[in-house]
């Protein structure tokens, strides 16, 4: 849109004064702004053409022309302005900025890049967690518990082996006071179980028929064959080549037999005993 100025209206006065000596009026040269501003007016343009033709606004093509370049935003961007204006009215863009530069204290210096890729480059690298290796050693966690639940299984299963065939499962030592008993007194062994017992070997049997009593066996070694708690009814037993040695905790609660035979012993109730039994006849060693 023309603001209704002719290129002929916008020619600059002459200047007519007499006091400036002729030599300095040759010497003088245009400020940039004002050969821009002679250069258009010559190309027979208006403000509003070189605005259409470089898309500069109006108002910064007027500020440069009075060689204000405040509101071009800097000098960086002035010198872009000044180069556009430059081409579209036909004269040397790199005579103005030279000017330019000399007049503003010189060309900007360009911004140093090798700080900030130095800087990339040693800038540390963010990993995410690693899975894998979370998974292989959740893997190796469980196989190892169940590696180390076998091999306690298999400790425990030796442990009951270690007791002759016909023996009754103990109940432990965690066995709680409290407990009631489980089972009534067990019976007396029969003629023919009395006739079973080896004769090269030691057989005792061990049977909680009064309460609950703690117990030892080892064999001839010293061997542990069973350290734990009977319950009322419960009943144990051991064998061996020689001997077997026993500790009765309540030894009041216990009936025991060796080699077949019922042992007559009057054991009081919460006595300790120490026993030891071979394979001749039932006597305490």
């Amino acid at each position: 849109m023309s603001n209704g100025n002719s290129p002929e209206d916008e020619r600059p006065v002459e200047d007519v004064s007499h006091d400036v000596p002729e030599s300095v009026s040759e010497d003088a040269r245009p400020t940039v702004g004002r050969a821009l501003q002679q250069a258009r007016i010559a190309a027979g343009l208006t403000v509003d053409d070189i605005t259409t033709a470089t898309r500069v606004r109006i108002a910064i093509v007027h500020a440069i022309e009075a060689d204000d370049f405040a509101p071009c935003g800097g000098d960086v961007y002035a010198r872009g302005h000044i180069r556009t204006l430059a081409k579209a009215v036909g004269l040397d863009p790199a005579e103005l900025l030279a000017q330019f530069d000399a007049e503003h204290g010189g060309r900007p210096a360009p911004t140093a890049t090798a700080p900030l890729f130095e800087a990339e480059r040693i800038r540390p690298e963010r990993r995410g967690p690693n899975w894998t290796a979370a998974m292989v050693a959740a893997i190796v966690a469980v196989i190892g518990f169940v590696g180390f639940s076998f091999v306690k299984g298999g400790d425990s299963g030796g442990n009951e082996a270690s007791v002759a065939e016909g023996a009754q499962p103990s109940s432990g030592e965690s066995a709680s006071p409290s407990a009631k008993p489980k089972k009534p007194a067990a019976p007396k062994p029969s003629d023919s179980a009395i006739a079973a017992a080896p004769a090269d070997k030691v057989t005792v049997k061990v049977s909680a028929i009064g309460g609950r009593s703690w117990i030892s066996a080892q064999d001839h070694n010293g061997r542990q064959l069973f350290d734990g708690t009977l319950q009322q009814g419960d009943s144990k037993t051991f064998q061996d080549n020689e001997k077997v040695k026993l500790v009765l905790g309540d030894a009041g609660a216990i009936e025991l037999y060796v080699n077949g035979k019922k042992i007559e012993d009057d054991f009081q109730p919460g006595a300790v005993e120490r026993l030891t039994y071979t394979k001749g006849d039932p006597q305490v060693g």
